[in-house]
């Protein structure tokens, strides 16, 4: 038996609505409403020998990371990810990130459930380099990022998807974790909070699992990934922070574009060299092969920005999860400004 919508489309619809075209939404509700009917229960796949085998194993390790996730983590006991879906595309959605010729500030689109984000989300490629092709047009800084998964912040019982099912075990269980707490807390219109603290449940969830697991190999890997994965985001921040000096100097625009150009060469220059140190890992590679501009960098950086101050917080908290989701709740009902200054102070 398949699983389908327990909500209308006009529900759905009235969910999502913000500040868009009628058009926008209905192909925000129509993507939607696509990956809830083309859900299947796990169990009624694994019974099904018609499943590939590869597809068997990762289904079930995804039920065992599921209940690893309720039950050591405290992460939302409900039906999500105990579906699949098989959208039949690389990608879940396509994000389309902007921002100004001579300005690290992202351009924010607004949305009733989600608040404003820094992103526009489409759920067809082509759809997504059309808006972006119209904001290049304006001048704008432009980039489209494929996006594997989201979550509806349980509004809906996402499903496991094609976009990730088969991953690597650590690379799975940190991407249910990640998806997982944005259900346990999620401040509208706060990106860099929502995603850091996503970020540092992840990190925390998938080092749990390869210890009680007893994957030292798997845990040694994963740390090097995600130490690999910070001197990427600190290389990157290192010259967004140069770039933001240049644009609030006094330096005319066309100065400015030349120093823009610069940096972006010494940024690929940079990581050549710390590549050479990481013995031929190439995760970040495609990214470097884009016409890199302001848009990229304003994608980096919103899923680290408060984790360092997070895993100080749980730390404080003894390790205990239950009493830092308590503490992180806290802090969630100051304002955006007492937010970020009562993570400053860790």
């Amino acid at each position: 038996m398949k699983y389908f919508p327990r909500f209308p489309a006009l529900l759905l619809l009235a969910v999502l609505s913000g500040c868009a075209g009628p058009l926008y939404y209905a192909q925000a509700v129509s993507g939607q409403m696509e990956m809830l009917t083309k859900r299947r229960p796990v169990e009624e796949l694994l019974a099904d020998p018609a499943t590939p085998p590869d597809t068997r194993r990762q289904l079930e390790l995804a039920q065992r990371l599921r209940e690893f996730a309720s039950r050591e983590l405290r992460l939302p006991d409900n039906r999500s990810y105990r579906s699949y879906a098989n959208l039949e595309r690389p990608f879940a959605a396509w994000d389309v990130f902007a921002a100004p010729e001579l300005s690290l500030e992202p351009k924010q689109w607004c949305f009733i459930v989600a608040g404003c984000v820094p992103y526009r989300g489409y759920f067809a490629r082509d759809q997504a380099e059309r808006f972006a092709a119209s904001l290049k047009q304006k001048g704008d800084d432009v980039y489209i990022g494929g996006v594997p998964a989201y979550s509806t912040l349980g509004w809906f019982n996402d499903p496991l998807l094609n976009t990730f099912i088969h991953r690597s075990e650590a690379a799975l269980a940190g991407l249910l974790f990640h998806e997982l707490a944005h259900q346990v807390l999620y401040v509208a219109g706060d990106t860099a909070f929502n995603e850091s603290f996503a970020t540092t449940v992840e990190l925390e969830g998938v080092k749990r699992w390869f210890r009680q697991s007893g994957k030292a190999k798997e845990a040694d890997a994963y740390r090097l990934k995600t130490r690999r994965r910070e001197e990427f985001i600190a290389l990157v921040l290192k010259h967004r922070a140069r770039l933001r000096e240049i644009y609030a100097s006094n330096l005319g625009d066309a100065e400015k574009r030349v120093a823009k150009t610069r940096v972006f060469e010494e940024l690929r220059s940079d990581y050549a060299k710390l590549k050479t140190g990481w013995s031929g890992y190439a995760a970040f590679d495609n990214w470097f092969k884009q016409d890199l501009n302001n848009a990229h960098l304003a994608a980096i950086g919103l899923y680290n920005q408060y984790v360092a101050a997070f895993q100080k917080l749980l730390a404080q908290r003894g390790g205990d999860l239950g009493a830092f989701y308590r503490s992180v709740n806290e802090i969630a009902n100051l304002s955006k400004a007492e937010r970020a200054a009562a993570l400053e102070k860790f």
